[in-house]
């Protein structure tokens, strides 16, 4: 009688297991290895460099291409370095590298850390949007009905074209009654405006604005801006400084506000961390950082990579902040809620 014989192949080198002994194998041999500490050196030094560039980004000066604003800019993308360093530590089988990948993880959660937990609330009594359209939408009118229908109580537009706003009047007519154009600016409300101007943030031409909307709980100043793009180029590094002088002159209108409640729409053309922009930052939250969840990146729209359109507050307290779906513009469109004290006004 012939006799069966069973072979038990197990996974055939695929699966967990094969994955699991691939990944044990990086510590193999760690064990008696006197070279743990002495391999990885310049691994070490690039992780401490890191931790530092995070840490004293403010020292970084910009009177070469405002290489500091660029640094500030993008500054949570550095983390990304840090699982790479990681990776190659223990390719490279270093205990001294692994502790120095700790620094700039630690520094980076301390810098960052909290605009990944989720500190959107409920409430609220007035919700706000912005959006740079982009001067060569191809679509305005499907553009502003995606923006109305966000909800939004306040909206402010950006990059507005002479030949583009009638198309925007017409599409946001039916949700909101009351608006103003101010050169490039806009703002559309559902709540009366009153006090409306342009605000001069040494351009020359108009791309800022201030208006009073007086919503059921109370009144509340209103900013709308669109700051100078900046640029970088390779024989002048990062330029921005008409982007910086327009935001000190946005700053000091800002500060001479009567109003105590004060909302800030509109395309900084700069995040929250770049100095540059001090003038705007130091007297007001960030709806993003304060109630929203995440970075809340907002351009280029295709692949945001940075917020540089915001939605900040004085004298009011952000409730959520979130962003909305691509339209045809390169940016995406910012909203939050906040709420408002109706015994200031």
């Amino acid at each position: 009688m012939a006799q069966a014989y069973m072979t038990e192949t197990g996974s055939g080198g695929h699966g967990p297991d094969r994955r699991g002994s691939r990944f044990r194998r990086l510590f193999d041999g760690w064990g008696g290895d006197r070279g743990i500490w002495r391999r990885g050196l310049v691994l070490a030094a690039i992780a401490i460099l890191l931790a530092l560039v995070m840490l004293t980004h403010a020292q970084i000066p910009n009177r070469i291409g405002n290489l500091g604003s660029l640094t500030e800019t993008f500054l949570p993308w550095a983390g990304l370095l840090i699982p790479v360093l990681l990776v190659l530590a223990l390719v490279r089988k270093s205990v001294t590298a692994l502790i120095a990948v700790l620094l700039p993880a630690v520094v980076w959660l301390n810098v960052f850390g909290g605009l990944l937990t989720d500190k959107t609330g409920s409430g609220g009594d007035l919700t706000v949007a912005t959006h740079n359209v982009n001067a060569d939408n191809p679509d305005p009118s499907g553009t502003a009905r995606d923006v109305a229908a966000s909800g939004a109580d306040v909206l402010a537009l950006e990059e507005l074209t002479a030949s583009a706003v009638p198309v925007y009047e017409r599409a946001l007519a039916s949700t909101y009654k009351y608006h103003s154009v101010q050169g490039t600016v806009g703002l559309w409300s559902k709540y009366p405006l009153s006090g409306t101007r342009p605000v001069d943030i040494k351009l020359g031409w108009t791309r800022a604005m201030r208006a009073t909307v007086t919503a059921p709980a109370g009144q509340v100043a209103v900013y709308v801006a669109h700051l100078p793009s900046v640029r970088v180029k390779m024989e002048a590094g990062f330029t921005a400084r008409q982007r910086d002088k327009s935001a000190d002159a946005l700053g000091e209108a800002i500060a001479d506000e009567p109003l105590k409640q004060v909302v800030l729409l509109g395309d900084l053309n700069g995040t929250m961390n770049d100095r540059a922009l001090n003038a705007v930052t130091a007297q007001m939250r960030s709806t993003q950082g304060a109630a929203g969840s995440g970075f809340g990146f907002s351009w280029p729209a295709s692949f945001p990579m940075a917020r540089i359109d915001q939605i900040m507050v004085k004298g009011i307290e952000p409730v959520t902040s979130w962003t909305l779906p691509e339209t045809g513009s390169d940016h995406l469109p910012v909203a939050a809620r906040v709420s408002m004290d109706a015994t200031a006004s």
